[in-house]
């Protein structure tokens, strides 16, 4: 899909949910705190300057890996994540529909679709995780049981890249309250650091549930 195709169906999609055409299945990962919770555990995050990328590969942090049958995380969180998703024998999501919580889009191609790390995983690697083992890695980078995975624009994620709630936070203002307590739990779950800046703009984030 072009740019100019993609900016296209981005607004007609904005206009079908707006005017009621299109009832979205909004992508909701599992074990998400309450606000009450999320704050709590913030304020149990220790706080630390950020570590440096030495050393870091995302191929220490196997990811895709098999969940069941055919289907890897990938597969398996946009199968979790879209509505009708039809696949095909390897697994491979061949139509559906996707609602992106970070910008409002909607999408019927598995393509445009990218699974978000919420806490990414170069993120990760500066908050504590350069000192854990590959498999430890590999449970961070696939875990399914707790709100670090998400069926999200591409470009958007793409626009995030590594960064945490200081530097980059998603479009829609209306999904700070959800992205900072997935973000905040997910810290909490993996005992990683979170730094001043960041952790004021959890702190801000999570004052608008």
């Amino acid at each position: 899909m072009s740019k100019v195709n993609r900016t296209i169906g981005v607004l007609v999609a904005t206009a079908a949910l707006t005017i009621g055409f299109v009832s979205p299945a909004l992508a909701t990962p599992p074990n998400i705190p309450s606000a009450a919770t999320a704050k709590s555990e913030l304020a149990g995050l220790t706080v630390a300057t950020e570590g440096s990328m030495t050393g870091y590969s995302r191929d220490l942090f196997p990811h895709w890996i098999t969940q069941s049958g055919s289907c890897n995380t990938r597969e398996a969180v946009l199968k979790r994540d879209g509505t009708n998703v039809v696949t095909d024998s390897s697994c491979a999501a061949t139509s559906g529909r996707w609602f992106s919580p970070y910008d409002g889009a909607t999408w019927t191609a598995a393509s445009d679709v990218d699974i978000d790390h919420i806490v990414p995983l170069a993120q990760a690697w500066r908050s504590g995780a350069n000192s854990w083992t590959t498999p430890q890695r590999q449970a961070f980078a696939n875990d399914m049981s707790g709100p670090q995975l998400i069926a999200v624009t591409d470009n958007v994620n793409q626009s995030k890249g590594d960064q945490d709630p200081g530097t980059w936070k998603p479009p829609l203002t209306s999904y700070y309250c959800t992205y900072a307590k997935m973000w905040v739990h997910t810290k909490y779950r993996y005992n990683l650091k979170t730094d001043s800046a960041e952790k004021a703009a959890l702190t801000s984030m999570l004052s608008t549930c």
